[in-house]
């Protein structure tokens, strides 16, 4: 049959078989509102379309879940369990704190006075025994879940990096670069600096860290290992990363900043010979003409 206009007086009125629209519009299906098709509606072939149900969703959802993650554990950031009393009082054992992976992939560096996690650089876990995990422990470590009890990690302040010279003498206070620390804020009360093991001078290579624990006679830092390669400093490839929140328990939740000693004009090493090369490299000028008068002359 053509389709055009048509008059009502040509043939008979079958409203039962004909579609009922406003005039010159598009007609609407029964028991529709011209609106978008609700889930019943016909799909390829005729067959009604039905949403898939949560069950069948859920394994897509559980593997998106695990993907991000795995992603937010190896690039971002990853959960740990202090497992000593070498942090007392800024950490307590059995606390979990949040770990900062992402700034390295940035091309920072450990910064002194930083609270960093890193791992053994060889030597400084050789007689500490670690748990077997169970299987759920070892997947919940896996993707950032839970902190990993396989892995022989640590957690120090860092004290002097690259290019700094740090010392310790008995009965007195930490010095890098000349200049002294005071940990009144962060060392463990009752502590002394060093007096259970001074050290020093060391100069720390580039690339390295000289960490040391807040509880000071219970932290076998980088003064106990002054044997090994590096003076007890640690490699900068070896540090994870740094520990920014104590995240667990909720009532011990608190943030990491870096103590203000660590902030004291002329501790960086750079810093403190800028002035004198400026010096020289403003009377190296004078001198030469000096020099060429006298020759004159």
């Amino acid at each position: 049959m053509a389709v055009g206009a048509r008059s009502g007086h040509d043939e008979p009125e079958d409203r039962s078989e004909r579609d009922e629209s406003p005039e010159g519009g598009a007609g609407i299906p029964p028991g529709g509102d011209g609106g978008t098709p609700d889930d019943d509606a016909p799909g390829v072939g005729g067959a009604p379309r039905r949403q898939r149900s949560f069950w069948m969703e859920l394994p897509l959802l559980i593997g998106i879940a695990l993907i991000l993650a795995l992603l937010i554990k190896t690039f971002l950031i990853q959960a740990f369990s202090i497992p000593s009393d070498s942090m007392q009082n800024t950490l307590q054992r059995g606390d979990r704190v949040l770990v900062d992976k992402l700034t390295p992939w940035f091309g920072s560096e450990p910064e002194r006075g930083e609270v960093v996690v890193f791992h053994d650089p060889g030597g400084w876990l050789e007689d500490t025994a670690t748990p077997e995990p169970n299987v759920a422990q070892k997947f919940l470590s896996f993707i950032g879940l839970m902190p990993s009890s396989e892995e022989k990690d640590l957690i120090k302040r860092v004290i002097a990096v690259g290019g700094d010279t740090v010392e310790c003498k008995e009965n007195g206070p930490v010095t890098v670069n000349g200049k002294a620390l005071d940990e009144k804020s962060f060392i463990f009360p009752g502590n002394t600096p060093c007096n259970d093991k001074p050290f020093g001078p060391i100069k720390v290579g580039e690339g390295r860290i000289f960490v040391m624990g807040d509880h000071r006679q219970n932290s076998l830092d980088s003064r106990y290992h002054q044997e090994l390669p590096g003076q007890g400093t640690v490699s900068n490839d070896e540090v994870v990363g740094r520990a920014i929140v104590v995240a667990w328990p909720v009532g011990r939740w608190a943030t990491l900043p870096i103590p203000s000693t660590f902030d004291q004009p002329g501790l960086n090493a750079a810093a403190a010979m800028a002035p004198a090369a400026l010096g020289v490299a403003g009377a190296l000028p004078l001198v030469l003409w000096r020099r060429r008068r006298l020759t004159a002359g």
